[in-house]
């Protein structure tokens, strides 16, 4: 039987940053993968409404969420923004760890949405982590997360794009975490 998953509306979307991990279960989790970069853990998840990065080192950690307004997450987060246009951030997490980040969402014309969404499908296909979810119906399109992950042992660059059809939006972060 195939489960067919609504995704939130774009409008519903925030962003936050946590000093902590959450507890796994909060979230329904799709596709998973760890990574291991000289003394840096990640965890990513995707997730039903965007995605859930938790980096962790010695004993600092940085969860990334975005999430619909709807789900219950803590409180007294670092960073927190609804997804709309561009947005950018940083935190000082300590002298020796900078975090920053930027969101877009883009509304694009069908056919380039199309095509971007195309281009999301091949590059997930050769690297990252992609999902492919399961449409609303069997002759649309259906919502993809897509995550990537580069680094060395001094900084590490998440590239996330998620894409909304039924919106003909993509929401796009990238976030860096500098070693000092």
């Amino acid at each position: 039987m195939n489960v067919q998953i609504a995704r939130p509306r774009v409008s519903d979307l925030v962003f936050h940053l946590y000093n902590r991990p959450l507890h796994p279960e909060i979230f329904e989790v799709f596709s998973e993968r760890r990574l291991t970069c000289d003394t840096q853990n990640v965890h990513v998840r995707i997730t039903r409404s965007g995605h859930v990065l938790t980096w962790e080192r010695n004993d600092v950690w940085l969860t990334e969420v975005t999430a619909a307004s709807s789900d219950e997450l803590p409180e007294n987060s670092l960073l927190h923004h609804r997804l709309r246009g561009e947005q950018v951030g940083q935190v000082q997490v300590r002298a020796d760890i900078r975090y920053q980040m930027s969101t877009q969402v883009e509304v694009l014309p069908w056919e380039i949405f199309l095509h971007v969404h195309d281009e999301i499908l091949h590059d997930g296909a050769r690297r990252g982590i992609l999902h492919n979810f399961q449409p609303n119906h069997r002759l649309a399109l259906a919502p993809l997360g897509f995550l990537t992950i580069e680094g060395n042992k001094r900084s590490l660059v998440i590239q996330a794009f998620h894409t909304f059809p039924e919106e003909c939006t993509i929401v796009k972060s990238q976030s860096l975490i500098d070693l000092l």
